[in-house]
């Protein structure tokens, strides 16, 4: 593991925390890796690899009802369910619209523990979160936003993502496939689309520009970024993983720096 510096960071007035994984070790880190901060919606991802585990299991379908009447799992998981970002009344029919909601994660979580029998923070400890190694991941928080973990226990992740062992690879595919092409919906801190592309509790990279990731990046790559300064982004198309942890409001100097260190990342280390 090689310990860098990324120049896109120059002048971020917060803590810039930042590693870049392959598939098999840690490639580079800025920063404390082991530095705990919260992951306010990085959290989805792992919460959405904790249910694709249910449903490899048997124990849930995506294709079952959950959420408000008419959803299913896997609208749970693609933001299509038409439930609110927070609340329990929908504004949209389910697949009607993409309509971001960490109300829809926490009703996936609540209906995982209900179908696996305990408590969702426990089925993640004994089911993602032990066998992964992430021994600096506090997943006792809102199965939403409330992850609290460290840029080591990102990139263990993203290893995962890159060569799944808890799921089928043939899964791991379907959650980073495009889920309902095709729908107009929201990137909170970004705006509209005409198509946001989400798979299964990532976001797609697709067209969408402005974006936290560089333009380069193909439109496959998926991720997700937090309203804490957060962000994990898995690039298949050079074999990279990488995380960035900053524990402040997601504001302007995120949006300021994140495409050009997105860009200096896969400058540097994509395969």
């Amino acid at each position: 593991m090689q310990t860098t510096t990324f120049a896109a960071t120059d002048g971020f007035p917060h803590t810039a925390l930042v590693g870049v994984t392959g598939p098999d070790a840690t490639r580079a880190v800025q920063g404390d890796p082991q530095a705990v901060l919260p992951l306010a919606s990085v959290t989805k991802p792992l919460t959405a690899w904790g249910a694709l585990v249910a449903v490899e299991r048997g124990l849930i379908d995506l294709d079952e009802p959950a959420g408000p009447p008419g959803a299913t799992v896997l609208n749970l998981l693609d933001h299509t369910s038409g439930l609110p970002m927070e609340g329990s009344e929908p504004q949209k029919a389910p697949g009607e619209r993409r309509v971001y909601s960490n109300a829809g994660f926490d009703a996936l979580a609540e209906h995982v523990a209900d179908a696996v029998g305990m408590d969702f923070a426990d089925w993640m400890l004994r089911e993602v979160i032990l066998p992964l190694g992430m021994e600096h991941t506090d997943v006792t928080g809102r199965p939403s936003a409330g992850a609290l973990s460290s840029v080591e226990d990102l990139l263990r992740f993203g290893r995962e993502v890159l060569r799944p062992v808890l799921i089928p690879v043939a899964l791991r595919d379907l959650a980073l496939t495009v889920s309902r092409p095709g729908l107009r919906g929201l990137v909170p801190g970004y705006g509209s689309y005409l198509d946001n592309q989400w798979g299964l509790g990532f976001e797609l990279k697709g067209a969408k520009s402005p974006h936290w990731l560089s333009d380069t990046f193909p439109p496959e790559t998926a991720g997700h970024f937090g309203a804490l300064g957060s962000f994990l982004f898995i690039d298949r198309s050079r074999d990279i993983a990488a995380a960035f942890l900053s524990g402040v409001p997601f504001g302007e100097e995120h949006k300021r720096i994140w495409p050009a260190l997105t860009e200096e990342i896969a400058a540097r280390y994509g395969s």
